[in-house]
């Protein structure tokens, strides 16, 4: 059998006190930490048709249209719209994606994320 983290203390080798000690057996178990998440926004402007931005939410955020049209009404009337939460490697790849094929398109439109 074999024994695990064991810790033996006292005089084992030295043959003053034989069987005389401690044994320890400790377990660690890993803790592991969710990965924070963060809120990718449209941010609204004065200049961006909104087919275009109907078009962004069902191309990089999977929205089907009455979502992708709810979501645009939204940006339009508030100034600003959740397009979805991701963890950060995936928030930051999809505002970097928006905006670059908005500028493609020659259009204003800004993509942000934040914290959640």
């Amino acid at each position: 059998m074999k024994a695990i983290g064991v810790r033996m203390q006292g005089n084992e080798g030295s043959g003053d006190t034989p069987g005389r000690g401690t044994s320890v057996i400790t377990r660690t178990k890993p803790k592991t930490k969710k990965p924070s998440l963060y809120r990718v926004l449209l941010l609204n402007d004065d200049y961006t048709p909104m087919e275009f931005v109907i078009h962004i939410l069902e191309r990089f955020f999977q929205k089907d249209r009455e979502a992708a049209t709810r979501i645009m009404l939204h940006v339009h009337n508030h100034g600003v719209g959740e397009c979805g939460v991701f963890t950060y490697e995936v928030a930051e790849t999809k505002v970097t994606q928006v905006m670059d094929f908005s500028r493609q398109h020659q259009h204003p439109l800004q993509c942000v994320m934040e914290k959640k």
